[in-house]
This record gives C-alpha cells, sequence and structure tokens, in this order.
C-alpha cells in the first residue's frame, strides 16, 4: 500500500469536487475563476502567500501513485472518482496542471471587492480544473493575507503611535513579535503565517515561518530573536530563589546582550520593584544591551503601562523632544500575553495617556496573530466569472438575494490603478499593459519569481489613509479627548496661579 502522499493535489480539495468535471455546460472549454476578499471587517488587506502554494503543490506533477491514491479514498466514500481525465493529464502534460495563474504583485496592499488572482485553464480538456483547486488554492491566500494583513494593520497603528510619542529611527520594524508557533493549527499554518508576519515585522519565533520566507521566497536575514525565559525553567529554583534564577538568566547571556526576563512566575510587581529594581538592579544597569521585562498574565492594557511606570521609578527616565518619557535603553517591558489586534491599540493608547513613549515597550502576539482568524475575516471567496462554450466567452456570476457581499464579478478581470487607488474593470476595457495582474505560473512552471525583499518593498509604498483609518481611528480618538483634557487641566491650573 502506498504512503499517501499530503502533497497529491487530487486528495488536497473536497471530495465532492471530483464529481463537477461533467456538470459543466456541453461543449466547455475554459473555466475562469478568480479570488477576492468580498468584506468582513477589515477594509484593505495585503496580499501574500500564493508563490508558495504554486512551488509546494503546482510544480510537483501528479504520479500514478497520486492517481490510484485518490481513486482510492474517493470509492471508499462511495465518490464518482474518473480515473480517465487524471491519466489524461498525466499522457498529456506530464502531470502538471494545465492552467495559468495571474496575480497582483506580492506584498501589494489594496481595498478589498479587488481581484487578487485569477486562473483558466490552458487546455480545453481540461476546462474543470481551475475549479477543482479552488479548495486549496483558497485556502493557500486567505490564511497567509489574512494573517499578513493583521500584521500590516499593526504596524500602521505604530507608526502613528511613533509618529506622536517617539524620537527614535527605525522603530517600527521591531515592535511586534510573532510568539505563534505554538499557538496555531499545525505546522503548514505557522509557516505560512510566520512568513506573512515577517513581510512587516523583523522580529519573530516561529521557526517554520523563516523557514517558509527561505524556502519560497528565497530570504536572506529576516528576523531577530534573543534569549527569553520561561515559567519552566524560573519555576524549578523555587520562589524563594526567584532572584537567584533572574541572576543566572542575566549572566548566562551577558555575553549575547539580549535577555528576556519573566518576571509574573509569583508575583510580578515584587519581581519587578524589588528583584528587578532592586536586589539585582545594579546587575541590570550595568548588562551590555537590553534585559527586557515580560510580564505574562494580568490584563495586558495596564500591566504593560504599570510596569514601564515600575521600570521609572527604579530605573529613572527621560523625556523626549515630543515630551514623552522614555526608559534608558537597558531596560524596556515585553508584552506578549493577551496582545491581540483588539487588544493592541489599547495597550498603545494606554501608554500614551500616560505619556509614556512607544519606546518603552514591545510586544509579542501568537494565537492573535496566527490563530485568531478564519476565512471570513476578511471573506474571501473564489468563484467562476466566464465560460467559454463552443468558442464563445460566456459572463458567469452568482448573486443571492440574501447577502449582498456574496455577489460575484462577471466575466474576464483586470486590476488597474490610478497612481493612488486600485480598480477591478472588464478585462477588454483596458490595454494589457494596464492590467496590475500578471501570469505567474502556466502548466506546471513559475513565470514569475518574488523575492522577500520585494514583499517587504511592496508592502511598506504609501497607500490612502482610508485603507488604515480604522485601524487608527480609536488611538487618534482618545488622543485628541486627551489633549482637550490636558488642555482643560491646564487653563484650570493658570486661573488657579493667577
Amino acid at each position: 500500500m502506498s504512503q499517501f502522499d499530503f502533497n497529491n493535489i487530487i486528495t488536497n480539495t473536497d471530495s465532492y469536487k471530483n464529481c463537477h468535471y461533467a456538470l459543466y455546460p456541453q461543449g466547455t472549454e475554459y473555466v475562469s475563476s478568480y479570488i477576492e476578499a468580498r468584506g468582513g471587517e477589515i477594509p484593505a488587506g495585503m496580499f501574500v502567500g500564493l508563490q508558495a502554494f504554486l512551488r509546494e503543490y503546482l510544480t510537483k506533477p501528479v504520479t500514478l501513485e497520486h492517481i490510484n491514491e485518490a481513486e482510492l479514498i474517493a470509492r471508499e466514500q462511495g465518490m464518482h472518482f474518473n480515473r480517465d481525465i487524471w491519466m489524461g493529464i498525466l499522457r498529456d502534460h506530464d502531470g502538471y496542471l494545465p492552467v495559468e495563474i495571474e496575480a497582483v504583485s506580492e506584498g501589494t496592499v489594496l481595498p478589498i471587492r479587488n481581484v487578487l488572482v485569477q486562473l483558466v485553464n490552458t487546455d480545453p480538456k481540461y476546462h474543470w480544473v481551475t475549479t477543482f483547486i479552488e479548495t486549496a488554492l483558497i485556502r493557500a491566500i486567505w490564511y497567509p493575507m489574512t494573517v499578513g494583513t493583521i500584521a500590516w494593520r499593526a504596524k500602521q497603528q505604530i507608526r502613528d503611535v511613533a509618529e506622536a510619542t517617539s524620537d527614535s529611527e527605525g522603530l517600527i520594524r521591531r515592535v511586534l513579535h510573532d510568539y505563534g508557533a505554538r499557538g496555531v493549527s499545525s505546522l503548514e499554518s505557522a509557516a505560512l503565517g510566520g512568513l506573512a508576519s515577517l513581510v512587516s515585522f523583523s522580529q519573530s519565533d516561529t521557526i517554520a515561518g523563516i523557514v517558509a520566507a527561505k524556502r519560497y521566497y528565497n530570504a536572506a536575514y529576516t528576523s531577530s530573536s534573543g534569549p527569553n525565559t520561561e515559567h519552566a525553567v524560573l519555576s524549578s529554583w523555587g520562589r524563594e530563589n526567584e532572584a537567584d534564577a533572574i541572576r543566572n538568566m542575566l549572566e548566562t547571556y551577558r555575553h549575547v546582550g539580549v535577555a528576556i526576563v519573566l518576571t509574573d512566575t509569583y508575583d510580578h510587581e515584587n519581581a519587578v520593584k524589588n528583584i528587578i529594581g532592586g536586589e539585582l538592579k545594579e546587575i541590570v544597569q550595568n548588562f551590555p544591551g537590553l534585559v527586557g521585562i515580560r510580564p505574562d498574565s494580568g490584563d495586558p492594557v495596564q500591566v504593560t503601562a504599570d510596569t514601564a511606570e515600575w521600570l521609572m521609578e527604579s530605573f529613572g527616565y527621560t523625556v523626549n523632544s515630543k515630551g514623552f518619557k522614555v526608559l534608558p535603553s537597558f531596560v524596556k517591558v515585553v508584552q506578549g500575553d493577551g496582545v491581540t489586534r483588539h487588544s493592541f491599540p489599547r495597550i498603545l493608547m494606554e501608554l500614551e495617556r500616560r505619556g509614556l513613549a512607544i519606546d518603552n515597550a514591545v510586544y509579542g502576539m501568537g494565537g492573535g496573530l496566527l490563530q485568531q482568524v478564519n476565512r471570513d475575516t476578511m471573506a474571501f471567496g473564489m468563484k467562476v466569472n466566464a465560460i467559454c462554450v463552443n468558442g464563445e466567452w460566456r459572463d458567469v456570476s452568482k448573486a443571492p438575494s440574501g447577502d449582498g457581499v456574496k455577489h460575484s464579478k462577471a466575466g474576464r478581470l483586470a486590476l488597474v490603478t490610478d497612481g493612488e487607488d486600485f480598480k477591478t474593470v472588464r478585462r477588454e476595457s483596458v490595454a494589457p499593459e494596464e492590467n496590475l495582474l500578471q501570469p505567474v505560473f502556466r502548466n506546471g512552471k513559475l513565470l514569475k519569481m518574488w523575492e522577500f525583499d520585494e514583499l517587504i518593498a511592496n508592502s511598506e509604498k504609501e497607500v490612502p489613509e482610508s485603507y488604515y483609518l480604522d485601524a487608527v481611528a480609536e488611538i487618534r480618538a482618545a488622543r485628541e479627548v486627551d489633549s482637550v483634557t490636558n488642555g482643560e487641566v491646564n487653563s484650570a491650573a493658570s486661573g488657579v496661579n493667577a
């Protein structure tokens, strides 16, 4: 018996896809399909992940063993399976799927309701192939793009707060760290989500994401990390020896120049004030690099700001040109617990409300980054938009009366830009050179290879504020309230003094 290959594209689908080849109109020669993010809670997204799927799955041929495996599984289920059509692909195309795929450049940020990917079969005998791979292809795009979008939006929040509270340059890509490997559903999810996060941030402990960025996008340097303790290590010393456990960490990794210390194994406030800022104060002050203080419990909004202020009580602070307090460079807060796309802006807002610069903390996002998403977060869909029957193209679309979000686009599509915004139009309405969809795959071969640096560069291009305004609106509203409140307080104080 064979080993049953997870890379078998014939079984990387829903069972019912096996019966669809016979259900298209008689004379169907070509089927065009497209992918878009249709709605959900996010107005614009960063496209990423297609190349990983193409290289892992579609550049590898279907084999006789794959066909045998798929037939066995289908027949065990009582599902119809047409062996001849797959043997035809093996015979006519050496096992490579006869399909052409075009897509927008990876790393591009664009509004929802725009075409991202469009595909069509290249051999009329196999018109059904474009929709057969829907399950695998839509999953390969919705997941990394959703994770990449959450990371990109967090970067815009960081940028907004940094401009208001920080004098530091080069800060933005170092603020959010990917801690999602253990909280994600699979190794492949960690890989795809991890590489998507790395487009926006150069900090990660998700090794699978680093491997994926290198494997699929030829990434060179992707991220940094450093020694970071955990509760198993600290608690093994016993409560009475907590200070010794932390001292050991600082001494052991002094030569590295980074030591991230958990301080909530027992009593976080005591550890920060009396161990870090008391018994070990001199060691921390003389550490040749950064000592990160990591609370791992409590309300992340309050504990991040509280910890920063407790550290300032022990180690002092400076006030930057924007009037915000900044810890000495050798110590800062590392908040990795409870950080999600919903809590993160509130954490930043609380720091700013207390007059604390964004420099005072860095963050780790785990399951909130890589796992707390689904296909409906951005309402992804892949739909047929046109078919060619007996040499004539027909528009195809769906328009369910009960759900406008699920209305699909008709006709072969193109993506264009006016230099500021994007628009999806009919393919025949624009010159080919205006179409931002470019062929990336045909008949088993990559036509375009994106380098990871290109993804980063594309993601950092300036975009209209409307793409992320909802992500920073709460932060800006709180800033405005604080400004008004502080102005009223200062006016009242001036009146009293007068």
